[in-house]
């Protein structure tokens, strides 16, 4: 297995910029994500590691070696797409062989390596059958064999679960996130689920028109998300946004909207003075909305609101809330009882909030110790 590297990597067709300036190292063994909305580049820089797009500018490296120039039969990649791309008139074994066999593998071997891949995947009784007699599920699973057989370097992964049912997307993630962990191989997956983002990578990479937005792993994006859009495109429900403006009064710096009137915590004041009185995004996750009253901490402020749709989900409750012109979702507990049209004080976590400002409307409080 191999370190992948990208460096200064941009990709344009025509006059479209698909990918700019992208520097990102994946470490060995690491289990990458690729994520952002279609269009972004995530699908163009897979696709630029594996050969099959030409970086138009930079460097692409697996090891020590470039391989910009390299054919992509000779990048010791192996990639699986979201169509299984099976051979419809061979058996799952001569699927799964086909390619060891154009590599001229002895017989002996090709065998080893397609039943230990089988057995890996728990498809070993269904080495005879055709792909038009298998499920989706399975399917998938032939096309992750054919790519484990080659013992490649990098595993690279495009949308492989967007054509299954929700209920088998939850079961595959499971199963890869384990064959991560059997082969201990490097992996980088592209998806526009951010659910799937969260719960497989090591390190998630956001993407927007070409450009990283933020590195790091599911905690760190989606606790400290670096700008808005982050923090508007990890999370579900999604974080709540508010326009406003930073004040100083009472001794205190104030958060002021529409409708809102917040006081920072003293920690928090020092990384936002220099933009008292200009325009910011205030950011509150829906689980920082409380319907019960939290004691014993200064932290929390009460904020009244009028319950406007309510959502049960069996182990939570979505809540959209509303004060004047502005509307909040918020993550209640089941227990709590609400109906529609009702007046709700609800207590806001200060010392969860996020601030966004300047012209790339990035997070004040990351790195502050709130947030």
């Amino acid at each position: 297995m191999a370190e992948v590297r990208l460096v200064d990597v941009s990709k344009t067709f025509g006059d479209v910029r698909a990918v700019a300036d992208m520097n990102l190292t994946i470490a060995n063994e690491e289990f990458l994500v690729l994520v952002g909305p279609s269009g972004c580049g995530k699908t163009t820089t897979l696709r630029m590691i594996a050969g099959l797009e030409k970086a138009s500018s930079g460097d692409i490296y697996i090891g020590d070696r470039r391989i910009n120039d390299v054919a992509p039969r000779h990048r010791d990649v192996a990639v699986v797409f979201q169509n299984y791309a099976l051979y419809p008139h061979m058996s799952i074994y001569d699927n799964m062989a086909y390619g060891l066999k154009r590599r001229k593998f002895a017989a002996a071997a090709i065998d080893e390596r397609v039943r230990e891949a089988a057995e890996i995947l728990g498809i070993t009784n269904l080495l005879e059958r055709r792909p038009d007699q298998l499920s989706g599920g399975q399917q998938q699973r032939v096309a992750l064999g054919r790519a484990i057989v080659r013992h490649p370097a990098a595993f690279l992964f495009d949308e492989p679960l967007s054509a299954l049912d929700a209920k088998l997307r939850v079961q595959m993630r499971a199963e890869l996130s384990k064959l991560h962990d059997d082969l201990q191989s490097t992996m980088i997956y592209v998806t526009h689920d951010q659910v799937e983002a969260m719960t497989m990578g090591d390190r998630i990479v956001v993407m927007l028109d070409g450009r990283i937005q933020q590195v790091g792993t599911p905690d760190e994006v989606y606790h400290q998300p670096a700008n808005l859009f982050v923090a508007g495109f990890v999370g579900s429900p999604p974080m709540n946004f508010s326009r406003g403006e930073l004040e100083a009064a009472e001794g205190r710096v104030w958060f002021t909207s529409q409708d809102l009137r917040l006081p920072l915590l003293p920690e928090q004041t020092a990384a936002v003075e220099r933009f008292i009185g200009d325009d910011l995004v205030l950011g509150i996750r829906p689980e920082d909305i409380h319907a019960e009253e939290v004691r014993g901490s200064e932290q929390f402020v009460r904020v009244p609101m009028k319950v406007e749709v309510i959502e049960p989900l069996g182990f939570e409750t979505h809540v959209v809330l509303t004060t004047g012109h502005e509307s909040f979702v918020a993550r209640f507990s089941p227990r709590v009882e609400v109906h529609t049209g009702m007046e709700q004080e609800v207590m806001v976590d200060m010392a969860r909030i996020h601030l966004f400002a300047g012209a790339d409307e990035h997070n004040l409080l990351v790195g502050n110790g709130t947030g």
